[in-house]
């Protein structure tokens, strides 16, 4: 009999293309995940893999097994979705993706609040870049992201959340007016995350003066690493204003200055538009907006 643990196992299977690594991600052994691919075989009449000293292959079977079961485990969990409805505004069980350059300076205010008006709330959180958060949403590893808008794809419904000003930070002593025009910046001072960070690809489209190809050429990956840069006189960076309390403590050397035009990143929370429920994702976009607006004086409404 065709089981969802199955589908599961070969789903692993067939993004891993490996017997361990699919094991070690459905967390059971090997051999029982090889025993339930061959039972899955069995029952469905078709050869899925071939194996080879260099790895596996999937199969033309295989590959549209794949592409079946997938789906099929999107629906059972929606299912499930659906069926706690009755479980509380947020339901049982949330699993939530925010991307680093958000995580650090909304999570510590927002995971205390949540705790407390949802306290029986199982909430599991995953850190990574937006792409990765996408492709989670996409076949249900995620319920929904907290990002910056826009996605850029018809499958996710949005709600916007608030807007995040940049700020130019440069090390404190170097003289520089209070406002600085964005065509101003030199793009050989300009220090910014390494590509495949959404908040570079902002930052490049919000200050499209800037020549990109003349950037200072660091690989940081954190803003805590750029900011250090920063300090030690190795030039500026565009700072968004949620992480300025974080990033600019007591003692810091940094010092911040506005920009003309003021740029901003959206930030908002997306997720399946298929998605059962989708309501809750409102909920939880409340409390985040109630505590960016308590921790930042600087808001206001789009």
């Amino acid at each position: 009999m065709l089981t969802l643990r199955q589908l599961r196992y070969f789903k692993a299977l067939a993004e891993t293309r490996h017997f361990g690594r699919a094991a070690q991600a459905c967390h059971v052994t090997q051999p029982a995940l090889s025993m339930q691919i061959k039972e899955l075989e069995s029952g469905l009449g078709v050869t899925l893999v071939e194996r080879r000293a260099s790895g596996i292959q999937l199969t033309g079977e295989g590959q549209e097994v794949a592409r079946r079961a997938a789906q099929i485990l999107l629906d059972a969990k929606d299912l499930q979705d659906f069926a706690a409805q009755r479980e509380g505004p947020l339901g049982r069980t949330l699993s939530l993706g925010v991307i680093p350059t958000i995580a650090p300076y909304i999570l510590p205010r927002a995971l205390p609040e949540l705790q407390r008006l949802y306290p029986d709330l199982d909430l599991t959180l995953h850190e990574a870049q937006t792409g990765r958060l996408l492709e989670d949403l996409a076949d249900g590893a995620l319920d929904v992201a907290l990002l910056a808008l826009p996605a850029g794809d018809k499958r996710f419904t949005c709600q916007t959340l608030f807007e995040d000003r940049f700020l130019l930070a440069m090390p404190a002593g170097v003289p520089a007016p209070e406002y600085i025009r964005v065509a101003d910046l030199r793009a050989d001072k300009l220090i910014l995350l390494e590509e495949g960070h959404c908040l570079r690809d902002q930052a490049l489209a919000l200050c499209g003066a800037v020549d990109a190809g003349a950037m200072a050429k660091f690989g940081a990956t954190s803003l805590t690493t750029v900011l250090q840069m920063v300090a030690n006189g190795y030039g500026s960076t565009l700072l968004p204003e949620m992480a300025a309390p974080v990033e600019l403590g007591e003692g810091t050397t940094l010092s911040l200055r506005h920009l003309e035009p003021e740029p901003s990143r959206t930030i908002g929370l997306i997720w399946r538009a298929s998605a059962p429920r989708q309501e809750r994702f409102s909920a939880l976009g409340d409390v985040i907006r109630g505590v960016w607006r308590k921790g930042n004086t600087g808001y206001r409404e789009r």
